[in-house]
């Protein structure tokens, strides 16, 4: 029969030494986590198609920061002191906004379609804070997981501004969907129109949040069959939030009451959140 290994003893520290450590370290291991996964995403609508989000670990991620030209701006680039990430999706003038000019005064980083990125750097922003990304790529970055998708839309220019006018080519457009540190996701499709690779996305994904696209010239049963592809094998879409409108529409624009109505005819009944200027929305898992 095998003997028994026998141990020499092991030194023991007081627990009066010990417990302090195991305090310490738990607190570096689990104290961020469990603050992300409790505390929430805060979203402001700045107006058209630009959003300012703030992470549960005070992240700041702007879309589409549209300002200069835009008569709905809620805030102007002096305004605009932080920025951790911007996210471009094509090469429309009121998607880029003030990108390139946010990125060198704050350190921000870019997210765009890769020849986009290449403007940029045209733009002055250093190559270092352009990340390139196309459809079906993903961004890991500070506990957020951000994946690009397509998007039904063009993604060039006449001019940037006024006094430029240089052609721009955007590359291939895109959208997309952001995973937060306390596991709330929004799908932010930019300009596209309703396409059946949204029911993929939706089952994929399970976004928590859309932010529809609702331009003055939009069609509502397209924004219909929009959100209804995104609820696919999804159960967990419980907020609908509308982008690229005025904030008193011109005669004849589409409005919330008609996507409403067109949601109902279609058998949706999540409800629409008409944000409110500069109002501070919050969101948890």
């Amino acid at each position: 029969m095998a003997s028994p290994h026998r141990y020499g003893r092991s030194p023991v520290l007081p627990w009066g030494l010990l417990a302090p450590v195991l305090v310490v370290f738990a607190l570096l291991a689990w104290g961020p986590p469990a603050h992300a996964q409790s505390a929430t995403v805060k979203l402001e609508w700045l107006s058209w198609s630009f959003f300012r989000f703030t992470s549960p670990n005070g992240k700041v991620i702007l879309t589409n920061p549209f300002m200069a030209g835009n008569p709905d701006a809620k805030v102007s680039l002096a305004e605009i002191t932080r920025a951790d990430l911007i996210l471009v999706p094509n090469g429309h003038r009121d998607e880029i906004g003030q990108a390139a000019d946010v990125a060198k005064k704050t350190g921000a980083k870019i997210v765009s379609p890769s020849e986009l990125g290449t403007w940029f750097t045209s733009k002055g922003v250093p190559e270092g804070q352009v990340i390139r990304r196309n459809p079906g790529s993903r961004l890991l970055w500070e506990g957020i997981t951000i994946r690009i998708v397509g998007s039904v839309h063009g993604s060039g220019s006449g001019q940037a501004v006024d006094s430029d006018l240089s052609p721009i080519y955007g590359g291939v457009a895109t959208g997309f969907i952001i995973t937060f540190e306390n596991g709330w996701t929004v799908y932010f499709p930019a300009s596209s129109a309703a396409t059946h690779d949204m029911a993929h996305w939706g089952a994929m994904y399970k976004p928590d949040a859309m932010i529809f696209m609702m331009h003055p010239t939009w069609e509502p049963k397209d924004i219909a069959l929009a959100v209804k592809l995104v609820t696919t094998e999804n159960p967990n879409l419980k907020t609908l939030m509308p982008h690229h409108h005025r904030v008193t529409p011109p005669a004849g624009a589409t409005t919330i009451a008609e996507v409403r109505a067109a949601l109902d005819a279609a058998g949706i009944k999540i409800p629409i959140v008409n944000q409110q200027l500069g109002q501070v929305y919050e969101f948890s898992k």
